[in-house]
């Protein structure tokens, strides 16, 4: 699977690339979903993969959205937020498609007087599934963000950017008030820090992008040593803060990561399990079909 590049995207959509991009403290820019839609008809259909970039996107009309290993169905008005780490996209399933969407990197944001670092915000946490179904009028209301963010791009205001740094942060806010209490006020406490250096270091392996990239951490023994706490105790914690054990959760984030690259990659079986940790296919195999109930060959078909 590649990833999108900025680069890549401006001549995937048949839009110009901007002067100095390469020189830019960061990235930001927005679009209407009916133009880059038409140039995809012409070409192909939007790629499955990951980008280079963040997105934040308002789709009206019905779509079939597919964000990492799951497959959801928009009926008429969906936000959706994309991260570097997880590959998506969506099929148009009729012609009436128009909203807006904007992208930005990582950098853009962090320029924020507020000091934001994009990846601690809840609604790009790992696990999540960030593509939420709106109302008509919620989906109006954030329309009518996007529309600002559209006029402003274009407009000559010195300080129009950290204006449009307010506005993405007003979507992500946006977003976060649609997700589960749970996810945006964890405990802050000793466990629950555990619990979130946890996951930072599950994640920080990912996404896998060559055969020969192997994970470093693959047991929960290995997760306790290195956040220097008893196997027993990191177990205790990530229950009560995720509900689920070290194993479990290890496994749920391989068997993902394992889908996207059995569907995505030309890899053979035995490069998929060797660069997710197994040193045996047949183990591998095993491990798939526990948390499936198909095999990889089958999954793959």
């Amino acid at each position: 699977m590649e990833t999108t590049t900025l680069e890549q995207f401006y001549k995937e959509t048949g839009n110009i690339l901007p002067e100095g991009i390469h020189k830019e403290i960061g990235h930001f820019n927005i679009f209407k979903i009916a133009e880059t839609v038409a140039f995809f008809k012409k070409k192909a259909v939007m790629p499955y993969n990951r980008r280079a970039y963040y997105k934040i996107s308002l789709i009206r009309g019905r779509n079939k959205a597919e964000y990492a290993d799951k497959v959801i169905d928009i009926e008429k008005n969906a936000l959706l937020f994309a991260t570097p780490k997880i590959p998506y996209h969506y099929n148009p399933l009729d012609d009436n498609q128009h909203g807006l969407f904007c992208i930005f990197t990582g950098e853009f944001l962090s320029q924020n007087k507020t000091g934001v670092n994009i990846d601690n915000l809840p609604i790009f946490q790992p696990g999540a599934v960030p593509i939420f179904q709106l109302t008509d009028e919620d989906a109006d209301d954030i329309e009518l963000v996007f529309k600002k963010m559209y006029k402003e791009i274009g407009g000559d205001y010195a300080y129009k950017y950290d204006l449009l740094r307010n506005y993405v942060l007003e979507l992500i806010h946006y977003g976060q008030k649609l997700q589960p209490a749970t996810a945006l006020y964890p405990a802050h406490t000793a466990s629950a820090r555990v619990s979130s250096l946890f996951v930072e270091l599950l994640e920080r392996q990912f996404p896998i992008e060559s055969p020969n990239q192997k994970l470093s951490l693959r047991t929960a023994k290995d997760y306790a040593d290195r956040l220097a706490v008893h196997v027993n105790h990191l177990n205790k914690v990530l229950k009560e803060n995720i509900g689920k054990t070290t194993t479990d959760i290890i496994g749920s984030r391989i068997i993902q990561e394992a889908k996207i690259l059995l569907k995505q990659t030309n890899w053979n079986i035995s490069e998929i399990a060797y660069s997710l940790g197994f040193e045996e296919v047949a183990h591998f195999s095993n491990f798939f079909r526990k948390h499936t109930a198909v095999s990889p060959v089958a999954f793959r078909l």
